[in-house]
């Protein structure tokens, strides 16, 4: 099975773990959980929550009208042709707009909570687009023979030119891993820089470089995507190197960019 071509989304790992798919989506998935590791932990990410949820809106539900709610439901009439329709009856119709209010009010409590674990870290944001972006790439995507200097040299220069940075093949080379390209994309209205390798060992790996106002800060770790992000900053620009190679190694290679690239 090409996992590639089968990607499966959050919407459909949900479902199954709620046992809403077909039979055949859903061997599907319990297959691509069994052949890809990503996904495993993916499915095992969206299994657990530490939301309270339930504790959360036992006032609501305690304050419900229950028993106006049910005289409205035996007041409702079932016409006949309404039989066959996907809902069943007027209690299940009913039924699924409730739940879908009170999943609107938890997803917009969710999103406030983030927005507001964003706004304590700003630089979260875009490192989050990054790795959502990164965890795209297989080997593949990286294929083909390592550009000699020269290239190197003409493809950073765009960096030079969009983020104040003058970067030289020398200063980005990482030992053992090979140069791939320079990609110039664009973040909250301010251009973003990769810099995109291939580990021979691991996989992808990329430096990340955006502008910022927010000051030096020395280098972190943490984990997106299934893979390790390390990212600091100085006083114009935050990086982030991201890849799966383990941490200690990430940290190693980071030490290294940091000398180079602040020399």
């Amino acid at each position: 099975m090409n996992n590639d071509i089968n990607i499966a989304s959050d919407e459909e790992l949900t479902a199954f773990i709620d046992g809403e798919l077909p039979s055949q989506d859903a061997a599907r998935i319990e297959a691509l959980a069994n052949a890809d590791e990503r996904v495993a932990a993916r499915l095992e990410f969206l299994s657990h929550s530490n939301l309270p949820f339930k504790e959360a809106f036992l006032p609501l539900l305690a304050a419900a009208p229950r028993a106006s709610l049910e005289s409205m439901l035996a007041a409702i009439p079932t016409p006949r042709e309404r039989r066959g329709s996907s809902f069943g009856s007027r209690r299940a119709f009913l039924g699924a707009l409730a739940a879908s209010v009170v999943v609107g009010v938890i997803a917009d409590r969710a999103y406030l909570g983030i927005s507001r674990s964003l706004s304590k870290d700003e630089g979260a944001e875009w490192r989050a687009v990054v790795a959502e972006y990164i965890s795209l790439y297989t080997s593949d995507t990286l294929a083909g023979p390592v550009p000699p200097a020269d290239v190197q040299s003409v493809q950073l220069a765009q960096i030079d030119r969009k983020l104040g940075l003058a970067l030289s093949p020398r200063m980005v080379a990482l030992p053992g891993i090979d140069f791939k390209r320079v990609l110039l994309l664009e973040y909250d209205e301010r251009p973003l820089a990769q810099i995109a390798y291939l580990d021979p060992e691991t996989g992808p790996m990329a430096l990340c470089i955006i502008r910022s106002d927010k000051g030096e800060k020395a280098p972190d770790i943490e984990g997106r995507e299934g893979m390790n992000v390390i990212y600091w900053s100085s006083r114009s620009h935050a990086f982030m190197l991201i890849g799966h190679a383990p941490a200690d190694r990430m940290q190693e290679i980071v030490d290294s960019l940091r000398s180079k690239l602040t020399a």
